[in-house]
């Protein structure tokens, strides 16, 4: 890769570890979002919720094609948190490493963009970013459908050969290579899979693989 790159980031388990609490907010939320708007029972309104998750790649989507919800609606009052700093569960040293990577950046996420921008901002990091996209301008349509990515593409004018996508979803990195990508995995799981490039435990080794990457 001669030319700069351009680094496509996710957010949610890749620059920062939602797990312990903001993923369990945001499931409860959507649960109550679905019993109260649905008229469901709390176990119904799981179940469904995830079920539309698994077959669609976001709850949203589900709700949208069988319910007519309203997107803008759902977003924002499935992710209000009145205390989200004192969620953050991240690496300081994050910034110094995004700061030291060549080329462009760029938060590439199935979250709200409003969401998004205040984890970045939280994290110390948003200034890093020349743009953040959220499921709002990728229409609606999540990764790992390829919509979403060649939605990115074409609004941020972007050859897919420069770019190297960073996910701890192994199936959404599934698309980008299929696109021409770089893949890079985040996570603690043992398996790579063939169409991933890299495999790192944390978000902190990436500069240790440049090598690897920018070949």
């Amino acid at each position: 890769m001669t030319a700069a790159p351009v680094w496509l980031f996710d957010l949610d388990n890749t620059l920062h570890d939602a797990s312990p609490h903001i993923f369990p907010h945001i499931n409860r939320s959507m649960t109550a979002y679905l019993e109260h708007h649905l008229a469901l029972g709390p176990d119904e309104a799981n179940a469904l919720r995830m079920h539309y998750w698994r077959r669609y790649g976001a709850t949203l989507l589900g709700l949208m094609r069988h319910h007519g919800t309203d997107p803008r609606h759902f977003l924002v009052e499935t992710h209000r948190f009145e205390h989200l700093h004192e969620m953050m569960v991240f690496e300081r040293a994050l910034r110094g490493m995004l700061r030291r990577l060549p080329g462009r950046k760029f938060l590439f996420s199935n979250a709200p963009r409003h969401y998004a921008v205040t984890v970045l901002e939280l994290m110390g990091v948003r200034d890093v970013f020349e743009a953040v996209i959220g499921i709002e301008d990728l229409a609606y349509q999540p990764k790992p459908g390829v919509g979403a990515y060649r939605r990115l593409l074409s609004s941020q004018r972007l050859v897919p050969s420069r770019c190297i996508m960073i996910e701890d979803s192994a199936e959404n990195l599934r698309t980008a290579k299929r696109l021409g990508m770089r893949t890079v995995l985040v996570g603690r799981d043992l398996r790579q899979p063939a169409y991933v490039d890299v495999k790192i435990a944390s978000i902190l080794d990436l500069r240790r693989r440049l090598g690897r990457l920018l070949a």
